[in-house]
């Protein structure tokens, strides 16, 4: 006769519809016996599924449960795990990342069975399959501009194609991963099945960077603008646009020439919010250049001048950067003013942010050190400066060597001297 089953071992048995269900002890919790239940149409399957149950609880690892779908795990981890600890920004791109694609394309899984080979399907989908707008046909992202030029020829060229970049692809991976992790914590599945996949590989954009001389054109176009000084401060401090947009008088000494970052300016929900800054380093106080002071102390008289000319209307913010009537500026209307300035210098076309990429660029060219621009960029380590720029740091480093070189070449001209003389001798 076969022995029965010992302590926390599960039990097996057959159901009235022919069905097999396991059990297995999970303890006590709250003074209650909790049990796992599993179900497969064969004994077999039910017992795989409760060995992985008991091997699990043996390693330590939680059981993972079955019942919860991704969809609902999803909803319930950004409202309780996401919501309250994020900037309001970051939430709303994890929320649209999880609401337009990762729930459409993962959500009806059920979470304790979602695997590796899942999550790489959904990816290979992203990356390499799109939806025709207009007929939901699946096509492959190389045949979708034909498709529309052949059956939808009348929006052909107003269509854009709604393939993802892999750049994006990357970014629901990694969101995915943020979520089951907070899966695992929580004991709703052993393992985070998506740090078993590789991101798919992106190309590095290469920055597009302001040289001294276009740096100066840019300036000299935007002379007299009425924002002058905020492009002042882009091109000379390297803060972050809405670090700029969200600076207060308070945070500006004009007398002792410093500047402290503590605020950027976002819309969330339509709205124009103060929030913190992007990293707890992006707080500092910087040192303010001659030509930044000055700008700032002319932009000065200028808003007052504004604020007697706007008399009731004035709204008083606060702020450094405002409309005419003392309110916020929004950044669309900032990157505006900037591709028109551009544009009048006879300049490329950049983004607003490559201004800050200009100031690091041209500090380290100078040879300034890799801390101190780390500290004025508000960067958490001077490594992520060092990686980041690192093209330029190994330019300023050929430049140090031919100086040694410069240096210590009538030192080596004698030595070759010398030793040439001795030979001969």
């Amino acid at each position: 006769m076969a022995r029965k089953r010992g302590a926390n071992e599960g039990s097996i048995f057959q159901l009235p519809d022919g069905r097999w269900r396991a059990l297995v002890n999970l303890g006590y919790r709250n003074g209650r016996r909790w049990r796992k239940v599993f179900e497969a149409p064969t004994r077999q399957e039910v017992q795989q599924k409760l060995n992985n149950a008991l091997v699990d609880q043996q390693r330590g690892l939680p059981v993972a449960h079955e019942r919860q779908t991704v969809e609902q795990f999803l909803n319930s981890w950004l409202a309780t795990a996401v919501k309250d600890t994020v900037k309001p920004k970051t939430y709303r791109t994890y929320s649209d990342l999880c609401r337009l694609h990762l729930v459409p394309g993962l959500g009806k899984r059920m979470l304790a069975q979602l695997s590796p080979q899942d999550v790489q399907g959904f990816l290979g989908e992203k990356l390499n399959f799109v939806r025709c707008p207009h007929c939901e046909r699946r096509l492959p992202v190389k045949d979708f501009d034909d498709h529309q030029k052949a059956e939808h020829p009348d929006t052909a060229d107003k269509t854009a194609s709604p393939a993802l970049s892999p750049r994006t692809v990357k970014h629901l991976l990694v969101t995915l991963r943020c979520a089951l992790n907070t899966a695992v914590k929580w004991g709703l599945v052993p393992r985070n099945v998506a740090s078993l996949i590789d991101p798919p590989r992106t190309m590095k954009p290469e920055l597009r960077t302001f040289d001294p001389d276009e740096a100066r054109r840019f300036l000299e176009a935007v002379r007299g603008d009425r924002l002058e000084a905020l492009f002042t401060v882009g091109v000379s401090l390297g803060m972050r646009q809405g670090e700029i947009l969200g600076l207060r008088w308070q945070d500006v000494d004009l007398q002792s020439a410093t500047l402290t970052v503590r605020y950027a300016l976002q819309r969330v929900d339509r709205k124009l919010q103060l929030t913190s800054p992007k990293s707890a380093n992006a707080n500092h106080t910087v040192m303010l250049p001659a030509i930044t002071a000055a700008a700032l102390c002319a932009h000065k008289r200028l808003q007052e001048q504004e604020r007697l000319a706007a008399g009731q209307r004035w709204q008083d913010t606060g702020f450094v950067f405002t409309t005419t009537v003392g309110t916020p500026i929004d950044a669309r209307s900032v990157i505006r003013r900037f591709h028109a300035a551009l544009k009048a210098a006879s300049l490329p076309h950049m983004r607003f942010h490559d201004l800050r990429h200009s100031v690091a660029t041209l500090l380290l060219a100078q040879g300034a050190s890799p801390r101190y621009v780390s500290e004025l960029l508000g960067h958490s380590q001077v490594s992520f400066t060092m990686q980041t720029y690192a093209h330029v740091l190994n330019q300023t480093k050929r430049e140090v060597a031919a100086q040694m070189d410069a240096i210590l070449k009538p030192v080596a001209t004698s030595v070759a001297t010398d030793t040439n003389t001795e030979s001969l001798n």
